[in-house]
């Protein structure tokens, strides 16, 4: 078996890659895996291993149709990871976002139908619902983006579905909460307020902080991925959480805690536009079909995800400064 995943050099695609390279998934086992990435700031080919016996690393786009075209034939399934992911890059400018998350999901889904792909699933985000006050959403909630890049990525979900209902292909569509974990890239919060606090720098909190959020180990999210990609029905969403609520604030002062960090090191900031004040999603649908469960607790795993940046400097002053400022 051989098995197509774009966006591979990001950081959620990268532990999917990993995990699946290591024989973590059951039924994947030995497979071939092809890594497809453009290699933008946000991804990254030290995510993936240097070399591995069955890895090969393809840089490319996923607008680009000759290459997916050449590349698709002899791959059994896609996983598709692919996007432009950062909200307040989409506040400065959108275009980048629709091209990659909706014409790149397009064009990636018509050299499928070509190619004959068996199976695919398209990965998306809990931010195409918009904000929620109260409950929690489950899949058949209307879907009402707030940001740019919400909206480019709802459209890649209905972009997605009608090459199920139109084209017949066997696809399914995951929807998941914000992910953390080692190698997200140093613009996320999590990230962004570990190395900052790491090198002694204040970190940005918008507003008052008490924009909530539902925080999922990105190891978590892989395997729900893949029980998907095993089980799924098509044309079936399914959200992926991790039932773990908190605030900004609450986030920041853990993140505090954990790296010795005073209250001084809290800027606050003016508040993003169109913050969302709460995401929650109801994940009864993927654990009553196909046995998810998160096995990561949130105060290990923030704590271990702490531990691995204090750990790595190389990786996320590289990232972060480029290879330059990171050696000086």
């Amino acid at each position: 078996m051989r098995i197509l995943i774009t966006g591979a050099a990001g950081f959620i695609g990268s532990n999917f890659v990993r995990n699946l390279l290591a024989d973590h998934y059951a039924g994947w086992e030995g497979a071939g895996v092809t890594a497809l990435d453009k290699l933008t700031y946000a991804g990254n080919r030290a995510n993936l291993p240097a070399a591995h016996p069955r890895l090969e690393f393809v840089r490319g786009d996923i607008c680009d149709a000759g290459l997916l075209r050449e590349l698709l034939p002899g791959h059994d399934a896609v996983v598709h990871f692919a996007a432009e992911s950062h909200v307040d890059r989409s506040l400065e400018g959108a275009g980048e976002f629709f091209r990659t998350n909706v014409l790149g999901t397009q064009t990636l889904l018509d050299a499928v139908l070509d190619s004959g792909i068996e199976r695919v699933v398209h990965v998306s985000t809990d931010e195409v619902y918009g904000s929620i006050e109260a409950g929690a959403w489950t899949e058949d909630w209307p879907l009402l983006p707030n940001t740019p890049y919400a909206a480019s990525k709802a459209c890649s979900d209905l972009v997605a579905r009608t090459y199920w209902r139109t084209h017949g292909v066997d696809l399914s569509i995951t929807r998941c909460s914000n992910n953390y974990g080692p190698f997200q890239h140093p613009e996320k919060l999590i990230p962004l307020f570990v190395t900052n606090l790491l090198e002694g720098r204040q970190v940005p909190l918008y507003g008052d902080g008490r924009n909530i959020r539902e925080w999922l180990h990105v190891d978590d999210h892989c395997r729900g991925i893949h029980l998907v990609l095993q089980g799924g029905r098509a044309g079936e969403v399914y959200n992926i959480g991790g039932g773990n609520e908190r605030t900004n604030r609450a986030i920041t002062e853990r993140l505090l805690e954990l790296t010795g960090s005073g209250p001084e090191m809290i800027r606050h900031v003016a508040d993003r536009k169109a913050h969302d004040l709460r995401y929650s999603i109801d994940e009864s649908k993927i654990r009553e079909e196909l046995g998810y469960a998160p096995l990561t607790g949130f105060d290990a795993g923030l704590a271990a995800t702490v531990a691995w940046y204090r750990d790595n400097p190389d990786w996320w002053k590289t990232v972060k400064y480029g290879a330059e400022r990171a050696d000086g």
